[in-house]
């Protein structure tokens, strides 16, 4: 693959700004919407207790059931619930940032970065929601927005660097 010349001084390759910035933005707007995401996860935590697109007859319980039950396990879930939240939340901000300082100014390699882990992370997780049966379009579908933003964006970005370099885009 040929790597594009910059075009003006440092390390910035030549990009066709228009695809670029689109696909950037797209990817920083997913990374906004990790972001609220793992925040309504958070606050769900201490309100309803169940996941967002969950209930409690899908679960088996609900948040005052469980408490009374297994006041250990509870607490367990919740700290595991709010761990995940923050997790949510910090890669939401890494995505948006790569994508909005990295991936408008034609860095190839804050393009793959974000499309990488975001696919890993989507493969490790999604398919057991399938398993467990707790793929309701509440709970998963919010990511499936994100998956086509995050795919959408990296062709827009994708295309714009290829133009600039001459290389035909996919």
């Amino acid at each position: 693959m040929k790597w594009p010349r910059s075009n003006w001084s440092g390390d910035a390759p030549a990009i066709d700004k228009g695809l670029v910035n689109w696909g950037g933005t797209a990817i920083a707007a997913a990374g906004v919407a990790v972001f609220v995401y793992g925040l309504v996860f958070l606050v769900v935590n201490f309100t309803t207790f169940i996941e967002v697109g969950l209930n409690g007859k899908l679960v088996g319980t609900n948040a005052a059931g469980l408490q009374a039950d297994n006041p250990i396990l509870y607490r367990y879930i919740s700290h595991l619930q709010v761990n995940l939240a923050a997790f949510i939340m910090i890669y939401g901000v890494a995505l948006a940032a790569l994508a909005w300082f990295g991936i408008r100014r034609g860095q190839r390699w804050a393009l793959w970065t974000p499309m990488g882990s975001y696919l890993l992370g989507l493969a490790v997780a999604l398919p057991i929601h399938y398993v467990y049966g707790l793929a309701t379009l509440g709970h998963v579908g919010p990511f499936y927005l994100v998956t086509l933003a995050v795919l959408a964006g990296a062709w827009l970005s994708y295309t714009g660097m290829a133009r600039a370099a001459g290389t035909p885009p996919p």
